[in-house]
């Protein structure tokens, strides 16, 4: 990829993935050189629209773990393969932050990214979680919008 060319958000995201990937083994390195060896090495575009992505990601990375633990009935989070953790933050973070990303759009581009670099029964369990997580949350969000609703 080019660093002029215009991305899709479906690239955005991918790019995203591949570095937040790559950042569950290096950990101790500066969001900065992840980037520089993204665009190096993997010839991949970092746009500010990657950074923005992978940086909100990490900001909140407790917090959507917490989730993914709760979720997640069967594996705990240490036993997650890195790359099923890295898809559900990914789609977490842009459900629960990103208001112009559909929770079911988000759902299906998780599962895009497991089906090219997972296991089959991986993109079930990652299906299955975020299906669990919105279920239960749009119910809680829409019944307190109705509550709204009849005290106006």
């Amino acid at each position: 990829m080019t660093s002029n060319a215009a991305m899709t958000r479906h690239e955005v995201r991918e790019c995203a993935f591949l570095i937040l990937f790559e950042m569950t083994f290096r950990e101790d390195e500066p969001a900065e050189e992840m980037y520089a060896l993204a665009e190096e090495v993997q010839d991949l575009c970092v746009t500010d629209g990657v950074k923005a992505m992978v940086e909100g990601v990490l900001l909140h990375k407790d917090a959507l773990d917490a989730i993914i633990a709760e979720y997640s009935k069967k594996r705990s989070l240490s036993r997650l393969p890195k790359l099923n953790l890295t898809i559900l933050r990914l789609a977490l973070f842009e459900i629960l932050y990103d208001d112009t990303m559909p929770d079911n759009v988000a759902i299906s581009e998780a599962i895009t990214l497991a089906g090219a670099y997972t296991y089959q029964e991986d993109t079930a369990f990652i299906n299955g979680v975020l299906g669990a997580y919105v279920r239960e949350n749009r119910s809680a969000s829409e019944e307190a919008a109705e509550a709204v609703e009849e005290n106006a």
